[in-house]
């Protein structure tokens, strides 16, 4: 059923403007007929941050920012959903048109600035689905007019204690001016002290909430030196590499749409996120797992970054060009690549390329 709606619903929607495809999308996936979801293959069976995922494919953040359809997507075959970005206050987001498709390099660019519908209108639908079981990730960021950014974060975390499998801590939109100031880090250290205590202060009345930093793609090996370090010392559960880029690669062939505004993410991210996730596994001397994302597309693209370093995987702007088809594609190859190697787990290969990668030229 999923490859006949790829092959009816990619065609048309790519005749609408990005973001109205992607409303389209999200009710579609409301209407969407039961489905009689298939087990996963054991072997593809994750534990990270005290958490049991059932594979290592995760929906990033973005794609279902305001809670809307988690369930419909984790029964779609996705190990777990991250939705989000949420903020205190409910935003309308930068002016339209704010998304690109760069349909000849499979790479989208936006610059939607978290819009979303505030933290109440998403505790109410996510405390509705609390029982239904399921990973399902909050990720938070600041309102855009904050006095106080930290506070934000830490709010977030006191709001979405109970109903939140993990939190995502974004400091590296590049579409809020100023947040990604969150990195540097005198700043950095302060928020992630604050948050950890607001998850501490919590836990008793709502359990122990993984909290995971997503980071740039676009810091230098001496911020992220930093950046690691802080996470470690304020025990961080895990990282999550990266967010979108404001670089623009000089293989870009859709140049006109690559001049827009905004992170550029998808296939073209795939070389600069998967450096960073290796950059960042030697850093993280096994202290915490690390999430990879940008530009996966396939198995053997899934694969490369769980030998870069990633426990999990998140995707998002390859559904736009490959369908939901594509979340089974990679469990296969997963599942086949396991079997042919002998393997029993994936965890059997993680990082094991990461030596390697860091020491290759920079991608440009």
């Amino acid at each position: 059923m999923i490859r006949a709606f790829d092959n009816f619903s990619l065609p048309l929607l790519r005749w609408f403007d990005p973001e109205d495809a992607h409303r389209m999308a999200i009710q579609g996936l409301r209407l969407l007929p039961p489905i009689r979801q298939r087990a996963d293959d054991p072997k593809l069976a994750v534990r990270a941050f005290g958490l049991n995922f059932p594979n290592p494919i995760g929906l990033a953040a973005g794609f279902d920012k305001s809670a809307e359809v988690p369930d419909a997507l984790l029964k779609l075959g996705f190990g777990f959903v991250e939705i989000g970005s949420v903020t205190p206050r409910a935003q309308p987001g930068n002016p339209r048109p704010r998304v690109f498709r760069l349909e000849r390099d499979e790479g989208v660019i936006n610059r939607m600035g978290f819009n979303n519908d505030g933290a109440h209108i998403v505790l109410r639908r996510l405390a509705a689905r609390a029982h239904s079981g399921g990973i399902v990730g909050v990720n938070i960021g600041a309102n855009k007019d904050s006095a106080n950014r930290i506070a934000d974060y830490v709010r977030l975390i006191e709001i979405f204690a109970p109903v939140a499998s993990y939190f995502t801590v974004n400091v590296s939109s590049p579409n809020t001016p100023g947040l990604r100031n969150l990195q540097q880090a005198a700043a950095l250290d302060e928020l992630l002290a604050k948050v950890i205590d607001a998850r501490e202060r919590v836990r008793q009345n709502a359990g122990d909430t993984p909290v995971l930093l997503k980071i740039a793609p676009d810091l230098t090996l001496a911020e992220l030196d930093d950046v690691v370090h802080i996470a470690r010392s304020r025990r961080a559960d895990g990282m999550i590499v990266g967010n979108t880029t404001l670089a623009r690669p000089s293989t870009l062939r859709d140049q006109s749409r690559a001049k827009e505004q905004g992170g550029l993410s998808g296939r073209p991210l795939f070389r600069l996120s998967t450096r960073m996730v290796a950059e960042t596994y030697v850093r993280a001397e096994g202290a915490f797992p690390l999430v990879g994302v940008g530009g996966i597309d396939s198995g053997g693209a899934a694969l490369t970054k769980i030998r870069a370093g990633a426990t999990l995987i998140q995707l998002y702007s390859s559904l736009v060009y490959k369908g939901l088809g594509l979340i089974d594609d990679i469990k296969n190859d997963l599942t086949s690549t396991l079997l042919r190697t002998g393997r029993d787990s994936l965890s059997d290969v993680i990082g094991t390329d990461a030596a390697d990668i860091t020491a290759e030229d920079w991608p440009t």
